[in-house]
């Protein structure tokens, strides 16, 4: 069986190197400064790589309400808008799909989420989701985390795609 496509970002990818879990956040406020209402950010990165963390700073960076975890066991978790420090209120969803895995019940688990729905009214960061949720949208923000070895050391790559 063959691996999916991975379509290749539209603009030319950036990067960063992000030695603490704050500088990992702040990467995540200043990715929110872009992001609006309908907009889709899939985090592709292995355990410990910082997805959870880069979306605590996305949801810092849009205002919304409620306290940031993984949502693991949850699969969504809804967090309204509040204050946001530059531009217009949104909500955020977060999904963690690593539970929907690739078969061929997963689709129709995520559509369950209604997740196409959400898109009109928030943001929604989807954990796990490469090679499943890219179809939500004509456009999306991939952001890949790395770790690097014996380091706490991670390294970011982002770009739109589509």
């Amino acid at each position: 069986m063959s691996e999916p496509a991975v379509s290749e970002p539209s603009v030319p990818e950036e990067h960063a190197e992000l030695p603490t879990v704050e500088d990992t956040e702040a990467l995540g406020r200043r990715l929110a400064a872009s992001l609006k209402a309908g907009d889709l950010v899939v985090l592709d990165g292995p355990l410990g790589a910082g997805k959870t963390a880069l979306t605590r700073g996305i949801a810092a960076g849009l205002g919304v309400q409620g306290r940031v975890t993984s949502p693991t066991f949850v699969i969504a978790r809804e967090h309204r808008p509040g204050e946001r420090p530059h531009g217009e209120p949104v909500g955020l969803v977060h999904v963690d799909a690593y539970r929907l895995g690739n078969g061929p019940g997963a689709l129709d688990e995520l559509d369950a989420l209604d997740l196409d729905t959400d898109l009109t009214a928030a943001v929604v960061v989807v954990e796990w989701g490469e090679g499943l949720v890219e179809k939500l949208t004509d456009r999306h923000l991939r952001v890949r985390l790395r770790r690097d070895p014996e380091s706490d050391v991670r390294r970011a790559t982002w770009g739109w795609v589509g």
